[in-house]
């Protein structure tokens, strides 16, 4: 295998392999190894500093009080099953694995917790698969915040402008097996969104990697930028990447169920149940910076309450109804950006969804308007609360959210938390203005 892959690869002209991750800022990352030396690294894998998980999203200096320190190594194992060229970067593929230290997977590696809660699924008799909707904007200037078009909504004149680059992504994700479903021009100026045909739990991780590093890449070659930060714009709509998910049993998804109130099957909806009940928790991980909570308000369909609804855009986690009269056969979780790791977000999400099948825990009514309307007593009648409004009280609610803590385990729960609010203390009292200037070109 080994010499069949090297051969392949000098036949399509590669000189490296990138071993890729994202850590705990979510910050791509990766080393290239040259093909002749891919031998040394098949089985063993790729040595990064464990000082890696503590690196937050404004610079390379270690976070103090993560646990991790300049002592150490962890080796990041290919799965080779995930090796792709790089329609653009030819001369070179991209592989994704998992962190190991003394032979065992590393405590802090979200592509490893993620492999624990599909093991986990699947020991309560479940899969799950997943899929995004990606948003982000494209910019002729990155300093002076110049968009490619000041279009609206689906208008065809922004998806006209685009076209190429639309094309050109369309066309380097499909030779890494990442498949695009729609494409649309959204609200914002030169904002457009990808929605990506849904796949097992690890291969939509790997792919939101693959579609932001592929996005930014091919808008650099057509001398554009884009950007998935969550808020660029003070007055316009901003960035989310809203996950997607389905229930399976046996080869068959098993979300809907005629039978049964809102058409929704008992495990179902005790697994969104599950999500609602964590979301305050979840939300340091799914929304995971100062800049995202400059989307997340009442009114721009960023899921600011926890509520769910049927086709409610408003509500933070949403029932698709179905096209044809045929049901529900997913849900969509709407308080999520590009800022969230995505191993550590869909492993998180599953933990909580796995909590409420365990519970049994039933939906309240859903909420068929703008929970943001409604007044203070009618939310509290109808259990709608807000949700945090920054990431320091969403990482409070995720220190005191056992389920969740306890699925990642304390060292990771640690490093997360040391990262994470050391970007909020760093962040929180920028501009809009200086947040995009430093965070533009991390996400």
């Amino acid at each position: 295998m080994k010499d069949a892959t090297y051969h392949l690869l000098r036949a399509l002209g590669v000189k490296y392999v990138r071993f890729v991750t994202s850590g705990n800022s979510n910050v791509i990352r990766g080393k290239g190894v040259a093909i002749e030396s891919l031998r040394d690294v098949w089985e063993g894998g790729v040595g990064f500093t464990q000082a890696l998980q503590a690196l937050p999203v404004m610079y390379d200096a270690v976070v103090g009080d993560s646990g991790l320190g300049p002592v150490g190594e962890a080796y990041l194992v290919a799965d080779w099953s995930t090796l792709r060229p790089l329609a653009y970067a030819p001369s070179h593929a991209r592989v994704f694995g998992d962190f190991v230290v003394d032979g065992e997977p590393w405590a802090h590696c979200a592509r490893s917790f993620l492999k624990r809660m599909v093991a986990k699924a699947d020991r309560a008799g479940y899969a799950l698969q997943a899929g995004y909707e990606y948003e982000f904007i494209v910019l002729r200037d990155r300093d002076a915040l110049d968009p490619i078009d000041d279009t609206v909504f689906a208008a065809t004149q922004g998806a006209d402008v685009a076209v190429d680059l639309i094309d050109d992504i369309h066309d380097a994700l499909a030779l890494q097996g990442v498949d695009v479903e729609q494409h649309y021009p959204e609200s914002s100026p030169g904002q457009h969104e990808l929605a990506v045909k849904p796949g097992d739990l690890l291969a939509a991780a790997d792919g939101n990697l693959a579609v932001r590093e592929t996005v930014r890449a091919v808008a650099r070659e057509h001398g554009w930028v884009a950007s998935f930060l969550p808020k660029i714009f003070e007055n316009a709509a901003g960035n989310g990447c809203h996950l997607n998910l389905s229930l399976w049993q046996d080869g068959r998804n098993v979300v809907r169920d005629a039978s049964r109130p809102h058409e929704l099957s008992e495990a179902a909806e005790a697994f969104m149940a599950g999500m609602l009940e964590h979301l305050p928790a979840l939300m340091a991980i799914t929304v995971a910076s100062a800049n995202s909570y400059r989307r997340i308000r009442p009114h721009f369909w960023s899921g600011a309450f926890r509520a769910w609804g049927k086709d409610n855009r408003e509500a933070a986690l949403r029932l698709p109804t179905g096209r044809f009269g045929h049901g529900p056969n997913h849900f969509e979780l709407k308080t999520h950006d590009a800022t969230a790791n995505p191993y550590l977000a869909i492993g998180a999400v599953v933990a909580a969804g796995l909590d409420g099948i365990a519970r049994g825990l039933r939906l309240g009514d859903p909420v068929q308007g703008d929970p943001g309307l409604l007044s203070d007593e009618e939310r509290k009648a109808r259990g709608v609360a807000p949700l945090p409004t920054d990431l320091e009280e969403a990482l409070s609610r995720l220190e005191g959210d056992d389920v969740i803590a306890e699925a990642m385990g304390g060292d990771f729960v640690r490093s997360y938390v040391a990262v994470k609010r050391n970007e909020w203390e760093a962040t929180k009292d920028m501009t809009l203005e200086e947040q995009a200037a430093l965070l533009l070109e991390r996400y």
